[in-house]
């Protein structure tokens, strides 16, 4: 039998599961955490702490078909510059609750377009935020690049700021796909936006290339990596579109007769990973890819990849704070979810009141299993060892929990005294895999295909 046979054999083309960068899932948080857990979660930082910072800009120029992210379009700055007053009363609250001598280990601006600020209030955020949290010598500080929506004078207010690492979105080079998803970027524009970065010293460079697209073929994905690979990206994001019209309506400009097969969206995921392994990038978790030596490719063989709302990460900080509207926070304790909309946001954060709208408080089996599934998502394995000694549960228990995914994918997965391994040629189905230590109904949302 082939691979492509047995993989379709064990449901890897009709499943449709989380990406599992967190657990539970979104879909099941619920009213039960609100700003008075939000704010006694953030009692409970310990004075000193390292944590890390995520500021949402949910603004765009224009709105890419494509994306199903929390953005709305806009041609003028005001209700830019209404919001970015309402994130810095949001900050400075949080400032007035933060224990003593907190600084970041990370700060991520995402959006949204980021860079659609003008460079005046870059400065304006970046000095609200470190007057609550400074960085320090081994903080990284990223931000979206949007190439289409970059200058010089922007890049020279993030390069004072301190950005040590850029990110930017490419998803495909070839012009019809460019057009058929709404995002017109031609390979020049890139180009000269990586030069801007790099002229400023920034050289910790990502990049986001996307597979499954409309119209999009083996021969033209291969050539759209060979154009991002001589930018020299540090590392590679490749997701998969996820087609979820029913969620983001603007998805439904996209024609649906012309998007690939499952088995289609696998060969295409299998050009581009050879083409990455061919200039030397290693494979980090389902679908990043690093130059040997990046913070990625370290945590990866030291076994600290981690996994959040960003992806693959090597932050090992158990605290991460969201904020603007619709951003998520994880503690030890649980998830919190800013007010989705800009208008309940900003209405919470005027009244001078955290903007948590939602959230999930954690169980003990919920960080039991949530760890199972990171460690099948970034190492491909779950170490027995590790889930007894961190979680307190006794090896029959854990062999059977064992035992009961790999009843499902006969001769797919080992199990044997030291752990649970999915093989690499297994590592396709690593998501319906991982959806077997789920303990929640997926009926819930509307997930994603698992290739």
């Amino acid at each position: 039998m082939s691979t492509e046979s047995q993989l379709s054999r064990l449901g890897l083309f009709d499943a449709r599961v989380p990406r599992y960068t967190s657990y539970p899932t979104a879909p099941h948080f619920s009213a039960s955490v609100d700003e008075v857990a939000f704010a006694g979660w953030i009692d409970q930082i310990a004075p000193g702490s390292r944590i890390s910072l995520y500021i949402h800009i949910p603004f765009c120029r224009r709105l890419c078909w494509f994306c199903a992210c929390r953005t709305q379009g806009t041609q003028t700055l005001s209700p830019v510059r209404a919001y970015l007053d309402t994130l810095k009363q949001e900050i400075s609250k949080l400032g007035q609750t933060l224990p003593e001598g907190v600084t970041l280990s990370r700060l991520h601006w995402g959006g949204g377009t980021p860079t659609l600020l003008p460079a005046d209030m870059m400065r304006e955020l970046a000095e609200a935020i470190f007057a609550i949290a400074p960085l320090d010598q081994k903080s990284e500080f990223s931000v979206e690049i949007d190439p289409n929506e970059i200058d010089e004078a922007r890049l020279d207010a993030l390069a004072d700021a301190g950005m040590t690492r850029a990110s930017i979105g490419v998803q495909d080079f070839d012009p019809m796909i460019q057009n058929t998803i709404g995002r017109v970027q031609s390979y020049d524009v890139t180009a000269n936006a990586v030069r801007m970065i790099r002229d400023r010293g920034i050289n910790s460079l990502n990049a986001d290339i996307l597979f499954g697209l409309p119209y999009q073929t083996s021969e033209r994905i291969a050539d759209s990596v060979q154009k991002l690979l001589s930018l020299s990206p540090d590392r590679v994001a490749l997701y998969g579109y996820a087609h979820v019209p029913w969620m983001a309506k603007r998805q439904q400009m996209i024609p649906t007769d012309a998007l690939p097969s499952p088995e289609e969206r696998l060969r295409l995921f299998e050009t581009a990973r050879r083409l990455f392994a061919w200039d030397d990038y290693r494979d980090i978790g389902i679908d990043h890819f690093a130059r040997a030596g990046d913070g990625l490719d370290l945590a990866n063989r030291s076994g600290r990849l981690r996994r959040n709302f960003q992806g693959y990460t090597d932050d090992t900080s158990d605290v991460l704070i969201g904020l603007g509207a619709s951003a998520i926070s994880r503690f030890p304790q649980g998830y919190a979810q800013n007010a989705p909309a800009t208008s309940a946001y900003a209405g919470h954060v005027q009244d001078n009141r955290f903007a948590t709208a939602r959230g999930h408080v954690f169980t003990e089996e919920d960080k039991l299993r949530a760890r199972m599934i990171e460690a099948l998502m970034c190492d491909f394995r779950i170490d027995a060892g590790e889930i007894q000694s961190t979680f307190g549960i006794d090896p029959a228990t854990l062999n059977g929990m064992f035992k009961d995914v790999a009843d499902r994918f006969p001769g797919v997965v080992k199990v044997t005294d030291s752990g649970f391994d999915i093989p690499e040629s297994s590592r396709p189905l690593t998501r319906v895999i991982a959806n077997g230590f789920d303990a929640y109904d997926l009926s819930k949302a509307g997930h994603s295909s698992a290739i």
